[in-house]
């Protein structure tokens, strides 16, 4: 019988990556499109300093700054430097913004201060309904 024996050579050990590679790039296409494009972060609203001819005017009265500063190490919470406690400052702010047409507040923090307290109080203004919340800023009080 004439049968070769199969010539000594093994089995062919390369591996075609070409579907690998299509796969790969179906994959990176699909990711890009569903990566969601919205930016994650808070809106803010930074006073401008006032002008040099604006400089003596008193602040507006309507105008609502909460301030933070620590007092011992404690965090003290006060609305136009009216002193209130947490738990007070949400429905003080509910009280004052539900007749309100301009919706603006303004948050003042100590600097030692640490940011997750900021970050509740400009909550508060939102579970209150306020559109713009600003942060003063040291600049932005010294009329930088």
């Amino acid at each position: 019988m004439g049968m070769s024996a199969g010539g000594g050579g093994g089995a062919n050990a390369n591996i075609n990556v070409t579907p690998l590679i299509d796969v790969l790039l179906v994959l990176l296409i699909i990711f890009m499109v569903i990566q969601p494009n919205v930016v994650r972060g808070l809106d803010t609203l930074v006073p401008q300093p006032p002008k040099e001819n604006q400089k003596d005017m008193k602040p507006d009265d309507r105008t609502i700054v909460v301030q933070i500063a620590l007092s011992g190490g404690q965090p003290v919470y006060m609305i136009n430097n009216t002193p209130f406690a947490k738990q007070d400052i949400e429905p003080k702010l509910l009280s004052i913004f539900e007749t309100r047409n301009d919706k603006v507040m303004f948050v003042k923090g100590d600097k030692d201060l640490d940011f997750g307290r900021v970050v509740e109080v400009i909550d508060f203004g939102h579970q209150a309904g306020v559109d713009n919340i600003g942060i003063i800023t040291p600049r932005v009080e010294q009329g930088q």
